[in-house]
């Protein structure tokens, strides 16, 4: 439920008051009815043998909180110097569709020391993945590949395929999603949160939410202000609460524009083995004509989830190529064999089982979330404005995915972010970021306000802090959860 403008008001100038450098135990904020969670080995291999699991119970719909209840798995690495720790540092994953019930183990362990001496490292799996209690919509096989719920024109742009796709993966999810699908949802996330944090007997939490993990963050801060410590927001989303995913989605044009000419400039460097042209400027129009080529002439690709090298799965392996610069030998190397007119081996793709799981998470948080134009007329006008405007992402940015058929109305409406509450918000960016451009990480930085400092990388890559960002911004980043100390003002890391 909303807050009241008053009661959000009084909650803010609560949380005000607790300074960012105080202290904050467990045993300080735990209800004498929280029940200890029960803490044992994690199941799965590769994972540091201190980190442990345990399941939290929410309810199913928070609106009904005596109701039926779905399980929450939760993961920690304790402080590692109990006589510093502050607190507990939720590990906000990405997606949706993101687990962080490893991250414990992986990237909380490139975090500092002091930082790691500071606070006990929390994991989870949102609602609906596995191994919290889990959600599939029994799609078909060829349904899970990325291209179709993240889908691509036709060649020549039309959409109809794309809605009529959209339809059959919609009705397969209210047939096999059960009461779950319909309750999931960014807010029941934060609320998931919650909970978790009053089991840990946590008055306050600290978090650090990568990519769809900021707009997780921002709304736990927007319905949780007092209950938040400090939080770090990296690779930032547009918290436009009229569109949300749409919004996301149709970033990828100016993500892709502001990243590519990274990409053409390492991929025409001359000691570069996987060097596709000469000159920087010849990149582009390269990649544009393979692409209209493979349209024409798709190169069958045995093993291949879609069983072709076509148009739109080399624009897909652009689009996911240039999520890192690390990634950019698969794209290059794909353009290398398509012009010779051949195909590398299949690419791996995780168990069927799983993708389900996370097609159907992914799924039911972006349709719930908002709702999405049911017109193809809508999407038949924004896909030929973006194909023209921005010819590398072909109009898939602004198309139809199976939101466009979603049966289900959203249970509330989006969380409005906003510039009440405490001051204890860092968020940083990178300049170049093809999933969370700049342009949209300014939008969320315009309506936190004085809640927020932002630190842009002139940097490429999606996620920034300890990963694609600079040297600069890990400092920076690290200070503030180590010690408190933030930035007076917006920065800029070169």
């Amino acid at each position: 439920m909303q807050k009241t403008r008053a009661a959000a008001a009084l909650a803010a100038a609560s949380a005000a008051l607790l300074s960012l450098s105080t202290p904050l135990t467990a045993s300080a904020a735990a209800p004498s009815a929280t029940p200890a969670l029960a803490w044992s080995a994690c199941a799965g291999s590769g994972l540091d043998p201190r980190q442990q699991c345990a399941t939290v119970q929410v309810p199913l719909d928070h609106a009904d909180p005596d109701g039926p209840r779905i399980d929450i798995a939760v993961s920690r690495i304790p402080s590692e110097k109990p006589a510093a720790r502050r607190g507990a540092l939720f590990l906000i994953p990405g997606g949706p569709g993101g687990s962080s019930l490893g991250d414990p183990s992986g990237k909380g362990q490139r975090l500092p020391q002091e930082v790691r001496d500071a606070y006990d490292l929390i994991g989870f799996a949102p609602r609906g993945l596995a191994p919290s209690t889990a959600v599939d919509c029994g799609l078909q096989r060829g349904d899970l590949a990325a291209l179709r719920l993240r889908p691509w024109p036709a060649p020549d742009g039309s959409v109809d395929g794309n809605l009529a796709d959209a339809r059959r993966m919609a009705d397969a999810c209210a047939r096999d999603g059960g009461e779950l699908i319909k309750h999931l949802s960014t807010a029941d996330e934060a609320r998931d949160i919650d909970r978790v944090r009053a089991a840990l007997g946590e008055r306050r939490i600290s978090a650090w939410g990568v990519s769809y993990g900021t707009y997780v963050g921002a709304v736990y801060g927007e319905l949780f202000p007092h209950r938040t410590d400090r939080v770090v927001l990296d690779s930032n989303d547009d918290p436009d609460p009229a569109r949300v995913a749409r919004a996301w989605l149709a970033a990828h044009e100016r993500g892709v524009e502001d990243t590519f000419p990274d990409f053409a400039a390492w991929a025409a460097a001359p000691s570069n083995p996987d060097r596709v042209a000469r000159r920087a400027a010849d990149v582009r129009p390269l990649f544009l004509r393979l692409a209209a080529r493979l349209d024409r002439e798709p190169i069958p690709w045995p093993g291949a989830h879609l069983g072709e090298l076509n148009g739109n799965v080399l624009r897909h392996t652009m689009l996911e190529s240039l999520y890192a610069p690390g990634r950019y030998p698969v794209l290059a190397r794909l353009m290398r064999e398509a012009s010779d007119g051949t195909v590398p081996p299949a690419p791996a793709t995780p168990p069927e089982a799983v993708l389900q799981n996370v097609t159907a998470v992914g799924a039911g948080t972006l349709c719930n979330d908002v709702a999405w134009p049911t017109s193809a007329a809508v999407y038949e006008k924004d896909v030929a404005e973006s194909r023209v405007k921005y010819p590398l992402t072909a109009g898939m940015p602004r198309n139809a995915m199976l939101c466009a058929a979603w049966p289900f109305p959203p249970r509330e409406p989006a969380v409005r972010i906003t510039g009440r509450g405490p001051s204890n918000i860092l968020m940083i960016q990178n300049a170049r970021d093809v999933a969370t451009p700049l342009a949209g990480a300014l939008k969320l930085r315009e309506a936190l306000g004085r809640r927020a400092v932002m630190v842009t990388n002139d940097a490429t890559g999606h996620n920034a802090y300890l990963a694609n960002g600079t040297a600069c911004g890990d400092r920076t980043v690290s200070r503030f959860l180590a010690n408190g100390e933030r930035p007076a003002r917006d920065v800029r890391c070169d």
